[in-house]
């Protein structure tokens, strides 16, 4: 479910206009970088290349929880941009940057939520 909200917020980002560029580069820099490690991690579970390794379970959890900080990070300031959005944006922009807000926090909430079932099997193991 995050590789496909995660993809929407790439997605939002990308056709959206932020009036702070920065901010905007952030934003897709987590996206995309989330996007493409999470796909990684998840054709590599499914080919097994992990070997059941207790390393792959602590990869894990560590990769979801900066995936979540980073996530939460990008959502905090792209819900600033949005809120500081001025004359000379449209209707249509201000709508797609709050599509982009509420979808970055769903994954946020979607990696934060797998960052401790993470944290719990790392535990136990």
């Amino acid at each position: 479910m995050g590789i496909v909200f995660g993809g929407l917020v790439w997605i939002l980002i990308a056709s959206s206009l932020v009036p702070i560029p920065l901010i905007q580069g952030w934003v897709m820099f987590v996206s995309v970088f989330c996007f493409v490690a999470t796909t990684s991690l998840m054709v590599m579970y499914i080919f097994g290349t992990h070997g059941g390794e207790t390393s792959w379970i602590t990869l894990d959890a560590a990769y979801h929880c900066v995936a979540a900080l980073f996530y939460l990070s990008a959502s905090v300031l792209e819900a600033l941009a949005t809120i500081t959005m001025y004359d000379g944006f449209t209707y249509k922009q201000y709508h797609e940057n709050i599509s982009a807000v509420v979808f970055a926090y769903v994954v946020t909430l979607l990696y934060v939520i797998h960052a401790v079932f993470s944290l719990i099997r790392w535990k136990s193991s």
